[in-house]
């Protein structure tokens, strides 16, 4: 008889988890957010990527390199267009030094398809590894686009 009071606590319990597990599948989807826009604007999904100039090695990564690797690794993925911003930027490397570097920052909207994050994470490996990068930051978000 003392198994009785148990069984609320178990089913609310599974309702609980039930509802983490779907926040957390709906939080990793690369689907956009359900938005409200105004009218004449479309939800789009919105990607920044933070490019470090500076190389480990010295020295830092050529306008012209950083052209080529633009047209070769990124608008070869995303080709209806994109923005780049000439930026300055410091973070703390695992080392625990501050990193003071100038930067690029690569804006896309763009509509999300499967392979998605798959190109994203392309880009970014390809940098790291042709640049000796220890990272790529990486923001997404939607925002409401008209043209």
């Amino acid at each position: 008889m003392m198994q009785w009071p148990r069984l609320p606590v178990m089913v609310l319990a599974l309702a609980v988890l039930g509802a983490v597990a779907a926040g957390v599948w709906r939080w990793t989807t690369s689907e956009p957010a359900a938005v409200a826009c105004r009218a004449g604007a479309a939800a789009y999904a919105r990607l920044e990527l933070l490019f470090g100039l500076g190389r480990q090695s010295g020295g830092e990564v050529s306008e012209e390199e950083w052209r080529a690797f633009l047209e070769r690794e990124v608008t070869s993925r995303f080709p209806d267009g994109l923005t780049v911003v000439t930026a300055y930027g410091q973070w703390r490397g695992r080392s625990g030094q501050l990193v003071k570097e100038p930067s690029r920052m690569l804006v896309i909207w763009y509509h999300p398809l499967a392979s998605s994050n798959a190109e994203i994470e392309a880009i970014r490996q390809a940098y790291k590894a042709r640049f000796g990068q220890e990272s790529v930051m990486r923001v997404d978000s939607v925002s409401c686009v008209s043209f």
